[in-house]
């Protein structure tokens, strides 16, 4: 790769590098097993001596492309594809925490990731201490503790589109000594650069934006090459790991260690992986993946200007609008655009909003986000149902708020929908 390309031909071009008389195209290895000469080249490679393949719980030579792929396009250093976005999530803080110890979470965050952190990562000892994204620094590092490892944020929430102030988020994790993660998924890193921010770990949902076509769930971290994980807090990557004959990740894997041991720990012993269909797929995905964001934006900004002036509409949130609290922090982190979710309330409550969903034509009522074509939910009964109303409200989420995820077709066709539906309350 030209370390010179901008990202719109990282997209087109990186992942894989065809050789001599290869295929253009990257092949789909559909393979469980690999094939070598000797006993000892094998040896080698389940000592991590050397790279390559040997079975596809660890590597495998299609989703490696699309490692390779987003690895460029958010400008890290390495990936680990996982098998969802639910568990590149997990995985990345279980990489860091062990049991008794714990991380700080902004409260905004999507449900099913809130589920994770409050329930199942904390029957494995892990705990979360939620706070509110908008919340001064002091009063945030108040949720700090002398075993916090890590702080986990969305860049823009789901759905709640709060933008993320990443000079804060990022000054409270160089302050503390500990790694921001940021799941990326919404602006996808067209829109928005979180290495460049002050992040050190990017998880996605590639099932979204990446995949584009609602054809394949898959998740992935990159790791940013910037953080300094020999810096005493972490030390089951300093220390020799008995499964592999006393290895130390920051030495054997100075430039990627993180995403080293997350390979081979976790993917090794949970066997969460991604299909190598679906990473074809998505890398396939990703080759548009700029020229689609560019429209998905353009249509949600023309969409929630129709829908903030619309008489049956209570209110609209959109980073887009010059109307929205968040817009110029969305200037200032994502110039190019906040991404194509938006959310709105309609007059009257939850069953005009029901009346409204029911009655749309061209968008459909779906449990999926950040595709082609255009589709609305309801949160409060949907994706945050397992929360209680205080979790559900600290979420940004209201029992009013329809989250609609805008797709390709022509915006005056969207527009004319929703037109319609609304005019039958």
């Amino acid at each position: 790769m030209d370390e010179s390309w901008k990202i719109e031909t990282r997209a087109v071009q990186c992942g894989y590098e065809p050789g001599n008389g290869d295929p253009r195209i990257a092949p789909i290895v559909q393979s469980t097993t690999y094939k070598y000469d000797t006993a000892q080249q094998v040896a080698d490679l389940f000592d991590l001596k050397t790279a390559g393949f040997f079975y596809s719980r660890l590597a495998n030579p299609t989703v490696e492309v699309f490692e390779k792929k987003i690895t460029a396009l958010e400008g890290g250093v390495a990936a680990v594809a996982t098998s969802a976005g639910q568990t590149a999530n997990a995985i990345a803080i279980l990489n860091i925490c062990t049991c008794g110890e714990h991380f700080v979470a902004v409260s905004s965050l999507y449900g099913g990731t809130v589920s994770l952190f409050s329930n199942t990562l904390k029957k494995m000892g892990v705990e979360v201490t939620y706070v509110d994204p908008e919340a001064d620094a002091d009063e945030i590092r108040k949720a700090f503790r002398p075993n916090t490892k890590a702080i986990f944020a969305e860049a823009v929430a789901n759905p709640a589109m709060i933008v993320l102030d990443f000079d804060k988020f990022a000054g409270l994790a160089r302050e503390f000594d500990v790694p921001l993660i940021v799941d990326n998924t919404f602006p996808s890193p067209v829109l928005c650069r979180p290495f460049e921010l002050g992040a050190n770990l990017v998880t996605h949902s590639s099932t979204k934006y990446l995949d584009g076509h609602a054809t394949s769930v898959g998740g992935v971290i990159v790791e940013g090459g910037n953080y300094n994980w020999a810096n005493g807090k972490f030390r089951e990557f300093v220390e020799p790991d008995p499964s592999y004959h006393g290895l130390i990740y920051t030495e054997a894997f100075k430039d990627c260690p993180f995403s080293v041991k997350a390979r081979v720990q976790w993917l090794r012993d949970f066997g969460c992986i991604m299909a190598p269909q679906n990473a074809w797929l998505t890398s396939l995905g990703m080759e548009t993946l700029h020229v689609r964001i560019a429209r998905h934006c353009e249509n949600a900004l023309a969409l929630a200007g129709f829908l903030e002036k619309h008489p049956k509409v209570a209110w609209v949130n959109y980073p887009g609008l010059k109307s929205n609290q968040y817009y110029e922090r969305g200037k200032k982190y994502m110039p190019s655009g906040v991404g194509g979710v938006l959310t709105f309330g309609v007059k009257g409550g939850r069953r005009e909003g029901e009346i409204v969903m029911d009655s749309l034509k061209l968008a459909a009522i779906v449990v999926h986000v950040c595709d082609v074509r255009t589709g609305v939910l309801h949160p409060a009964s949907m994706t945050h149902r397992q929360l209680s109303d205080a979790e559900q409200a600290a979420a940004g989420v209201t029992p009013d708020l329809i989250r609609v995820t805008v797709g390709l077709e022509n915006v005056d066709d969207i527009c004319r929908d929703f037109d319609q539906a609304l005019n039958k309350i």
